[in-house]
């Protein structure tokens, strides 16, 4: 008979060797600090010890007590595990970072060993970089499954490519980096991490990542679609990209990327954004083409570098930012581009735009007229600063009846003014010409892209473009879509596009990254300047609210008014929605800062206030304004008075009359604009009463130092144009701004909401911000009766 003995046993008392295992796996789940689904990554190392080439882990079991057998070459092998030499094993693991895992997890089988993890990513990266080889180094052997997402391939070089269109209009960019000798673009990978992961695109949480953090990215090699490997054996591409240089390409990426972009190799973008590429002037790019784009970036963006040449004959001494903003109208000239000078009124625009046709035409370059488009009122104020700075100068103005005949002449002037009312009826004559330069002042004028004005301006055919204004933004978004419609047709795209992408995340959603994006990409072509930031040596500006108390007719007559009105405006929202009930709103809203104002302006048969003893005082603000002109003429104080109403500034223009006190006038109606000016600034009245509408724009009166605002208007911005009228450069007094408010009405409610009126521009021009529309509770608000009396 056969015997079945074992095989005899040898013993084996070698050091155990150590495998490490490392893997990792990728799932779908719900990140409750995003609100979205998200991909959350698990990774694992497992340890186990090898004796005599058998795996085995865990703690020792005292009742089996530390010996194994192991079949080697047909005989069995006496093995004992060493317990001291395995937990230095282990303590090697520990004093790398690793803990025990607490928690199952499916980046490894349990059969693979004793399951250890790293606290983040960050440690898992500096463990591949500097810890395993330590660990290959004392003989440990390494098993890196397929899946292991911190298996990092080294990058060689980065890259970029432009390809441009033959009509410049557009051109591609790919941004990669070089891997075992190929280029491999890096748009796929970040365009589908993105899907995945949108917070990547939120510039707060992005500037939260330090530089030298990394970024692990799977990448595709260049096979389609990302990540669909040939084979399951086939080890899939990683990279470790630090945060430093993926910054401006995300930032850039996060201009274009709006949630359904394909995985694109290259992104197109149009001509304009190739302002964006000194982005990535910091990084070790390897650059192929765009050499001229990327001029025209840095050129751009180093435009204070090197200044414009000051023009000869120029009779006006620039100021430093006034020749910064002369060199950064060179600079978009030079580069076919145009934008925005957005300076603060009051600091000049007119002189640097005058400085800029001047030198163009020294320069020899204007051998086509610039045309000027402005408001009617402007057209003396433009006459008079080129007569006085720029006398080289040959200027024709297209204004009043006789300008027909002076169409002929275009071509034998350098600068051409009109008006944005005369603009469409004259766009034949003037379309007949071609002009070096298109200029709108107050270019806020063609904020609404459908009108005659808009229309007509577009179609003018000019090599450069230019808007002059302090406010390219007063109401919402779509009023600086509109200028950079005129500017760069097409660059933002069309009003939905736009609308779609900026104006209803930011306005409606208060988007700040959206806003933040669209801030960046308009930002080299919007030079905006305020007093605060360039002109030092202005005055102080102190600002006032004075509250008032309506008299008591007044407060019956609101209360009237106001339930009357209240009740019609609810019917009409009720009937056609919020949205569409605007006109009876603002129409409801009229009739009550009317009454605030005087009750003349409702009920025209009311006694005067101030009038004859037992009658009823019709305007508790305008007893008021009186008294405080009586103190302030009294101290030698020059007063602008502004009113939205003209009708108001007669009422008032009747009772300085009855206290013999001198005043110049200057309505929508007035003929002579500058004879009320001069006689203000030539000392010959201390009063002028000015409507808002009338003395928003292209009034110098420096001689002023006090500003009363008699009422409010929704849009701030279009008070502190008429503020600005003494608070200019020339000012050498300190200027004193009030706003008489009726308390508890309509008045004060407005400006409550100019506070978040004012927040859209400023987003845009200087910081964040989002625009505000009115809901259900402002109709509250605006309606609601009157506090008692105090």
């Amino acid at each position: 008979m056969t015997s079945s003995a074992e095989p005899p046993a040898a013993r084996d008392d070698v050091a155990p060797r150590p495998r490490l295992t490392l893997g990792s796996h990728v799932h779908s789940g719900f990140d409750l600090r995003s609100g979205r689904m998200q991909n959350i990554a698990r990774h694992r190392a497992a340890l186990a010890f090898l004796y005599s080439g058998m795996p085995v882990s865990g703690p020792i079991n005292p009742r089996n007590g530390n010996e194994l057998r192991v079949f080697r070459d047909d005989r069995i092998i006496r093995v004992s595990r060493q317990a001291d030499h395995e937990n230095q094993l282990r303590l090697q693991l520990r004093k790398l970072g690793f803990k025990p895992a607490m928690r199952r997890s499916d980046a490894l089988e349990d059969s693979a060993g004793e399951m250890f993890e790293l606290p983040d990513d960050a440690t898992w990266q500096q463990f591949m970089r500097e810890g395993l080889p330590l660990l290959r180094e004392h003989g440990w052997e390494v098993d890196i499954r397929p899946e292991f997402v911190f298996d990092l391939t080294p990058v060689e070089n980065w890259y970029a490519e432009i390809e441009e269109a033959e009509d410049r209009q557009w051109f591609d960019l790919e941004l990669g980096i070089e891997v075992d000798g190929r280029r491999i673009s890096l748009l796929p990978a970040l365009i589908e991490l993105i899907r995945r992961t949108p917070a990547l695109l939120d510039p707060v949480a992005l500037s939260r990542h330090d530089d030298d953090e990394q970024l692990v990215l799977r990448l595709d090699a260049g096979r389609n679609p990302v990540h669909a490997w040939q084979t399951a054996s086939e080890r899939p591409l990683r990279v470790a990209l630090p945060f430093g240089k993926l910054k401006p390409l995300l930032g850039t990426l996060s201009e274009f990327y709006l949630g359904d972009q394909p995985p694109v190799r290259r992104l197109r973008m149009g001509a304009p954004d190739a302002a964006r590429l000194t982005e990535f002037e910091e990084l070790p790019l390897r650059w192929q083409g765009g050499d001229e784009l990327r001029d025209i970036a840095v050129r751009l963006r180093d435009y204070r570098a090197q200044p414009a040449p000051l023009p000869q004959g120029l009779r006006a001494e620039l100021r430093a930012y006034q020749h910064e903003g002369l060199s950064w109208m060179q600079t978009l000239r030079s580069v076919g581009a145009s934008g925005i000078l957005a300076d603060d009124m009051g600091l000049g625009k007119t002189l640097q735009s005058l400085a800029h046709v001047l030198l163009e035409k020294q320069a020899g370059r204007l051998t086509a007229p610039a045309l000027v488009v402005m408001p009617t009122s402007l057209i003396p104020n433009w006459m008079d600063e080129a007569e006085r700075f720029t006398p080289d100068l040959r200027v024709l103005s297209l204004h009043g009846a006789g300008r027909r005949r002076d169409f002929a002449k275009i071509e034998e002037h350098d600068l051409i003014l009109t008006t944005y009312a005369l603009l469409p009826r004259d766009a034949d004559k003037l379309g007949k010409h071609a002009y070096h330069l298109l200029i709108l002042d107050e270019a806020q004028n063609i904020k609404n892209a459908g009108t005659k004005a808009a229309q007509a301006a577009r179609q003018l055919n000019a090599r450069n473009r230019l808007c002059l204004t302090g406010t390219p933004l007063e109401n919402h978004l779509g009023e600086l879509w509109s200028l950079f419609h005129f500017l760069l047709p097409g660059w933002l795209g069309d009003a939905k596009q736009f609308a779609q992408h900026y104006r209803t995340p930011i306005e409606r959603h208060g988007d700040q990254a959206r806003l933040a994006h669209l801030a960046a990409r308009i930002r080299p072509f919007l030079l905006r300047r305020t007093k605060e930031q360039v002109a030092s040596e202005l005055p102080p500006k102190s600002e006032f609210i004075q509250h008032i108390e309506l008299s008591e007719a007044q407060r019956d007559l609101y209360e009237t008014v106001r339930l009357a009105l209240d009740q019609k405006v609810r019917e009409e929202i009720a009937r056609r929605g919020l949205a569409r009930s605007r006109i009876v709103i603002l129409e409801a809203l009229l009739k009550l800062r009317q009454v605030c104002c005087d009750i003349r302006l409702v009920q025209k048969e009311a006694a005067p206030a101030g009038g004859r003893a037992g009658k009823a005082v019709t305007s508790g603000k305008l007893e008021y304004l009186l008294d405080m002109l009586e103190e302030l003429l009294a101290e030698g104080r020059r007063v602008l008075i502004f009113s939205q109403f003209t009708s108001m500034l007669a009422l008032v223009g009747e009772a300085l009359q009855q206290r013999g006190i001198d005043y110049a006038l200057l309505t929508g109606d007035s003929r002579d604009r500058r004879q009320p000016v001069e006689d203000f600034q030539q000392g010959r009245v201390p009063l002028f009463l000015i409507s808002l509408k009338a003395g928003g724009v292209g009034l110098n009166l420096t001689a002023a130092d006090t500003v009363i605002h008699y009422d409010p208007w929704w849009n701030p911005a279009a008070e502190n144009q008429a503020s600005d009228r003494a608070y200019r450069i020339g000012q050498d007094k300190p200027v004193f701004v009030y706003k008489l408010i009726a308390r508890g009405t309509v008045e004060e409610k407005i400006q409550l909401l100019q506070r978040e009126k004012a927040a859209l521009a400023a987003g845009i021009l200087e910081g964040a911000g989002t625009d505000w529309q009115l809901d259900d509770a402002d109709i509250d608000a605006l309606f609601a009766p009157l506090p008692k009396a105090v």
